[in-house]
C-alpha cells in the first residue's frame, strides 16, 4: 500500500499546483517555518489532543514517526476488527489518498468522524478538508452517518476549572461535505497528475499565495520581486497590488502617479522613495510635541493570547498581560527611569501586574504607547476583569497618547521606512544605531509563543537567560520610543 496525496497536500494542491509540485519534489526549497507559525501549530496539536477528552476511553492509532503513517492504517484497521468504538488518529488510504482523522466514534447511531480545529468557526477550506476525510473512510468501508468539525467557542468564559464541553463547539458538516464530495474524484486525478510533471507548473505569483494560506514557497516563487515593492505600498489591497504587478509594474518608479489611483499617503510614499527625499511637517510635530505634559512614561505591553484560556474570567483567544516595560523623564532633562514587570509563568499575574503598574505610573502626566488602542483595550479588559481597581486604570487610560500618529499620518517620514509607520520600521530609519536584530527575541510574536510554552511547560531552555532576553526585547520597545521623541524634537 502506498498513497500519492495527503489530506494536507490535497488542500495544499487546491491553492497551488505549483506549490504542491515543489512540496512533492523540491521539500527543501520550502521558507523555514518562523517561531510564532511553529506557536500556532504546536497549540492546534495541544487543542487536538485536549478534544480527545470529549471522547475519553478512546485508543491511539497515531505512527511511531510522522514518516510512517501507513503505521496508522494498520493501527486503524486492527481495532476496527478488534471492536473498538473510539480511535484517535483514525488513517485510511484510499485511491492513492492518506487522511488521518482526529476522532472516529461509533455510538447508538453509527460511526461519527470529528476532526478539530483550533479555530472558533468552519471555513471553506475546512469542509473541503472534511470532504477528503469523508470520501477516504467511505470508500474504505465506514458507513459514516455524520462527520463534524469541532472548534473553539469564543464565547466561553473560563470559571473554575476548564469545562471541554463548553470550550468546543461540535458543529456537523455533512450537508456541506456531500455538496462537495462529487468534485473530489476529478480534483485526486487532476493533482496525482500534477505530481507526475517533469517540472513545476508555470504558474506565477497572485492572490492565491496568501489565501487560505500564506505559502511556504514564497522564498522561491516571489524571488523576481525586488526586497522593496508595490507589494510594499502601505495600505494598498492585495488586488490592486498583483493588478500593478500584472501590468508589469514592480518597483515604485515604474508606477504612474497619473494613472494609478492611490491615497494621498500613498503618493508621498512613492514619491519619497522616487525622490529620495524625507517628508517632515514640522509644524504638525510641533503641536504634538508641545501637547506632551511631564512627568513623561513610555509603555509597552506584551501579552498572550492563548486559545485555551489559563486564567480566571478569560475567553479563549483573549489578550492577557504577561509583561511590560516603562521608561520615566520627570523632565526634560532628567535622568531617565527603567521599571520592568515580568510575570511568573506558574500563577495569574494578573492582580500584580496591575498594582506595580498603578504604582509605577503614578498620577500625573502624559503615558506615551505605540498603536494606543491595543494598550488602551488591554486596559478596559483589566478594568472588566478587576473592577475595584477601576479608578486607577480608567486615570491611566485617560493619560495615554500615541506616538504612532506623526508616523501613521506621515508627518515624518523618510524612505527608508518603506510605508510602515510599525515602531519596527521607524525605530532603524530614525536611529540606525538601535536595531532589534542583535536580540535574541526580536519580536512580538516570539516573545509571546516563548512565554506561553513557559505557562504550557512545553519550553526547552535555560529559563533564566530567556527571561533576561524578554527583558531586553520589551526594555528596546520603551527605550526606542525615548529615543524617537528625541528625534522629533531636533526635526524641529
Amino acid at each position: 500500500m502506498r498513497y500519492k496525496l495527503s489530506k494536507s497536500t490535497f488542500i495544499r494542491g487546491l491553492q497551488c499546483e505549483k506549490s504542491l509540485y515543489l512540496y512533492k519534489k523540491h521539500y527543501k526549497l520550502k521558507d523555514p517555518t518562523s517561531p510564532s507559525l511553529q506557536a500556532v501549530f504546536d497549540q492546534g496539536n495541544q487543542i487536538g489532543v485536549l478534544a480527545q477528552s470529549l471522547f475519553p476511553g478512546g485508543v491511539d492509532a497515531t505512527p511511531s514517526s510522522h514518516f510512517r503513517m501507513m503505521e496508522s492504517v494498520m493501527k486503524t484497521k486492527a481495532f476496527l476488527e478488534s471492536g473498538e468504538s473510539i480511535i484517535y488518529e483514525a488513517t485510511f488510504n484510499y485511491n492513492e489518498v492518506l487522511a488521518a482523522l482526529d476522532i472516529l466514534v461509533k455510538d447508538s447511531e453509527g460511526w461519527k468522524a470529528y476532526e478539530v480545529k483550533s479555530s472558533t468557526s468552519v471555513s471553506q477550506t475546512y469542509i473541503k478538508d472534511a470532504a477528503i476525510q469523508y470520501y477516504t473512510i467511505i470508500n474504505s468501508g465506514i458507513d459514516l452517518v455524520d462527520i463534524s468539525v469541532v472548534h473553539i467557542n469564543n464565547q466561553y468564559v473560563l470559571d473554575g476549572d476548564l469545562d471541554i464541553d463548553q470550550l468546543f463547539t461540535i458543529e456537523s458538516v455533512k450537508d456541506r461535505v456531500l455538496d462537495y464530495l462529487p468534485e473530489i474524484p476529478s480534483e485526486i486525478t487532476r493533482l496525482k497528475n500534477v505530481i507526475e510533471l517533469d517540472s513545476a507548473p508555470n504558474i506565477d505569483i497572485g492572490l492565491h499565495c496568501h489565501e487560505p494560506y500564506d505559502c511556504d514557497f514564497k522564498g522561491t516563487c516571489w524571488k523576481h520581486i525586488p526586497e522593496y515593492s508595490v507589494f510594499d505600498i502601505s495600505n494598498l489591497n492585495k488586488k490592486k497590488k498583483f493588478d500593478l504587478y500584472n501590468q508589469g509594474i514592480t518597483t515604485l518608479d515604474q508606477v504612474d502617479l497619473s494613472q494609478t489611483k492611490l491615497s494621498e499617503n500613498q503618493i508621498l510614499q512613492v514619491e519619497s522613495e522616487v525622490e529620495g527625499k524625507s517628508h517632515i511637517n514640522k509644524e504638525e510635530i510641533k503641536k504634538f510635541l508641545n501637547n506632551l505634559k511631564y512627568p513623561l512614561y513610555y509603555l509597552d505591553f506584551e501579552t498572550i493570547n492563548p486559545g485555551v484560556p489559563k486564567y480566571q474570567g478569560l475567553r479563549p483567544y483573549q489578550n492577557s498581560i504577561f509583561q511590560y516595560s516603562l521608561h520615566v523623564k520627570q523632565s526634560e532633562d532628567s535622568e531617565l527611569i527603567h521599571k520592568e514587570f515580568l510575570a511568573d509563568p506558574k500563577k495569574d499575574p494578573r492582580v500584580e501586574l496591575i498594582e506595580q503598574l498603578i504604582s509605577d505610573c503614578g498620577d500625573s502626566g502624559d503615558i506615551l504607547v505605540y498603536n494606543i488602542s491595543f494598550e488602551r483595550s488591554r486596559l478596559h479588559e483589566l478594568i472588566e476583569q478587576f473592577p475595584k481597581h477601576k479608578a486607577p486604570l480608567q486615570c491611566i487610560i485617560e493619560r495615554l497618547k500615541d506616538l504612532m500618529i506623526p508616523f501613521q499620518n506621515k508627518w515624518y517620514y523618510t524612505p527608508e521606512m518603506r510605508g510602515s509607520y510599525s515602531i519596527k520600521s521607524v525605530l532603524p530609519a530614525l536611529i540606525p544605531e538601535l536595531s532589534y536584530n542583535d536580540l535574541n527575541i526580536n519580536d512580538g510574536g516570539t516573545a509571546s509563543s516563548t512565554f506561553q510554552s513557559m505557562i504550557n511547560g512545553s519550553f526547552k531552555g535555560d529559563e533564566l537567560s530567556t527571561r533576561k532576553d524578554l527583558l531586553e526585547y520589551c526594555k528596546l520597545d520603551t527605550y526606542a520610543m525615548v529615543k524617537i521623541i528625541e528625534k522629533l524634537k531636533k526635526s524641529q
